[in-house]
């Protein structure tokens, strides 16, 4: 993989196909790069991608401390890569990063979102000190626990779920990156849609979610695309938490394509 160098001295590795106008792809929770492999041969022969490992994950460095402000800069920095500006697009947590980025002044060109990861009133909320016990857990290095955790608190999955997701290949990557998952905790802050915040960005956001998802999910993305001025929202067929790969290939490489 390549690699660049974040403001804080992070070394972020990165992957880079394709021709045409540069897209930017963030992946959420638990994942690396990898997550895009089926997505990037879709969009190369129009854009030009580029995908990373987010800090603490792959071949990507960390830092001691984390804070939410080295991210954005992480991602700024695969901008830079990409020529300076790019379209973004991001899914689940990566939604919420990707938003938190845009807010800052990122030279995100159009935003790309997949349900981002907010909680709507009338839905259940995770618990108050949630992150709390999430930290406990991985200090005391009971990773699997974590991830189980998270998943069952933060995501929502009953016991049988997640028991056939610990039979997955998944699931070794699920602990080998459980470290990470207080990064996108902090990411989503108290999980509320941010609409006060999101009322001055200005720039062009698609907002995707599939029909096959959760309820909350796809209320979460309805009314992120609601509080972004020039935001739209778009239901496309898939499963829980995922589009059809041949479907979002084909939107997205439409919308990095539109002036």
């Amino acid at each position: 993989m390549r690699k660049v160098v974040s403001r804080d001295g992070t070394t972020i590795a990165y992957e880079k196909a394709g021709e045409g106008p540069p897209i930017v792809l963030l992946n959420g929770g638990f994942r690396d790069h990898t997550i895009f492999d089926s997505l990037v041969p879709e969009l190369a022969p129009h854009c030009t991608t580029y995908v990373y490992d987010r800090r603490g994950r792959g071949q990507s460095g960390d830092s001691p401390e984390y804070a939410v402000e080295r991210e954005i800069e992480d991602l700024t920095a695969v901008i830079g890569e990409a020529g300076g500006q790019a379209v973004v697009f991001a899914g689940s947590s990566g939604a919420n990063l990707a938003l938190e980025a845009v807010i800052a002044g990122a030279p995100i060109t159009k935003l790309a979102l997949h349900e981002p990861y907010f909680r709507i009133e009338g839905y259940p909320q995770p618990p108050a000190d949630f992150l709390e016990r999430l930290k406990d857990l991985l200090a005391r290095d009971r990773r699997g626990e974590a991830a189980e955790y998270f998943l069952a608190e933060l995501v929502g999955f009953a016991p049988e779920t997640i028991e056939q997701w610990r039979g997955t290949p998944l699931w070794a990557t699920n602990e080998a990156n459980a470290h990470t998952l207080p990064y996108d905790t902090a990411i989503c802050g108290d999980f509320k849609v941010p609409v006060e915040r999101l009322a001055d960005v200005c720039t062009p956001a698609l907002v995707v979610s599939s029909d096959g998802t959760s309820d909350w999910l796809s209320a979460a993305a309805r009314a992120t695309a609601q509080a972004l001025p020039n935001g739209w929202g778009m239901q496309l067929p898939g499963s829980w938490h995922r589009v059809e790969t041949d479907i979002l290939g084909r939107v997205l490489t439409g919308f990095a394509h539109t002036r």
